[in-house]
């Protein structure tokens, strides 16, 4: 007898009930998800990293606290999965989330299903950024100096690796890449390893964000 393969966990931070039932209308309406526990504030959402969930959507605008800093602490906590949901589009914001480590950025006014795809997309390995997000990001990018060429050279990005990073870029998960690139999903994570060593970085939203802003990604 085959055990049946256990469903995503997701944990859900906001401290809007209208919007916590939203959410939870939509994990627990995906057969393959569930709901591992809910909080409204910083000091509960701590609490939820005991629970170990897959995936955390958090909100930004917490009343006692940024999200921002739980998804540092959950991302430095374990293996979770951080999916920002959030009404702020601005440039700072959607910087700060990534460099947190967020592995996703979307807004809340986006559609059911695409808040559904974003957390299947997140949960996969992918990098889901709401459109609104990206442009912001990307003018913020265009706005930065580049590195100084010695650098860029030091701790420059072979053409793989940059490959790689367009597909995350697109939010291509790891075995997506791998099929993409024609390479094993273990070359993957040696690639990515690379990266984030030259790049200094602990997510493929801050490793894109980075090749982008040193030049060595063009988006």
């Amino acid at each position: 007898m085959t055990d049946t393969p256990a469903n995503s966990r997701i944990a859900i931070v906001d401290d809007d009930p209208i919007v916590r039932d939203y959410l939870i209308d939509i994990v627990t309406g995906a057969s393959e998800l569930d709901v591992a526990g809910i909080a409204h504030n910083l000091a509960k959402a701590r609490e939820l990293l005991e629970l170990q969930p897959d995936l955390f959507l958090v909100d930004i605008g917490l009343p006692d606290g940024s999200g921002l800093d739980f998804v540092a602490e959950a991302k430095a906590a374990g293996n979770a999965k951080a999916l920002v949901l959030t009404s702020f589009g601005d440039r700072e914001t959607v910087v700060n989330a990534i460099r947190a480590g967020a592995d996703g950025y979307l807004l809340k006014d986006s559609a059911p299903a695409a808040i559904l795809e974003g957390i299947r997309a997140t949960l996969y390995g992918g990098a889901p950024v709401s459109s609104a997000a990206a442009v912001y990001m990307l003018e913020l990018l265009r706005g930065k100096p580049m590195i100084e060429a010695a650098e860029a050279e030091n701790n420059g990005l072979t053409a793989r690796e940059v490959e790689l990073l367009e597909v995350f870029a697109k939010g291509g998960s790891y075995k997506e890449a791998a099929r993409i690139l024609g390479i094993s999903p273990f070359t993957v994570g040696n690639h990515v390893k690379s990266i984030y060593r030259k790049l200094a970085v602990h997510s493929r939203g801050e490793a894109v964000y980075e090749a982008v802003k040193t030049g060595q990604l063009k988006l």
